[in-house]
């Protein structure tokens, strides 16, 4: 990734590693992922939010998109992504089908970590820009689901 690339491979295979088990939750749980919280402003931020971390992670905009922030960045990018990965698919196995305050926050704190990294490591401004619309409100969502 040199800052010229406009399809980011890596950012395409962490977000279907991510999305596989909400997909499979999705499927085998259906009424698992209905929001109990009804705040429109909220609910608006963390979808512009969510899609413009799914895209930016995806696609590198020219002129908002500047590559590795320090050449052996790719090294330490591999390592958290690895990690908070790991960490997203342990609580999804542990928690499955439990609802918990635990499980909300942690899967809403994990990838809006993860976005967050990703668009500083990499210097992808709209990334950065998304994951601070995605993760208070997606955050917050999850919290309010909850309780």
């Amino acid at each position: 990734m040199d800052g010229y690339e406009f399809l980011n491979i890596y950012g395409s295979i962490i977000i279907i590693i991510l999305m596989i088990p909400n997909i499979i939750f999705a499927l085998k749980c259906k009424e698992g992922f209905q929001t109990k919280w009804n705040h429109k402003v909220i609910l608006t931020m963390e979808q512009i939010g969510r899609f413009g971390c799914i895209g930016f992670m995806i696609f590198n905009i020219p002129g908002t998109y500047f590559g590795w922030i320090f050449e052996e960045a790719y090294i330490l990018y591999f390592i958290v992504n690895g990690l908070l990965l790991f960490l997203y698919y342990l609580i999804w196995i542990i928690y499955f089908k439990k609802e918990s305050l635990f499980k909300a926050l942690s899967l809403s704190i994990i990838p809006s970590i993860l976005f967050l990294f990703d668009g500083i490591v990499t210097q992808s401004i709209l990334l950065i820009l998304a994951a601070l619309l995605f993760a208070p409100s997606h955050i917050l969502i999850s919290y309010k689901n909850v309780k």
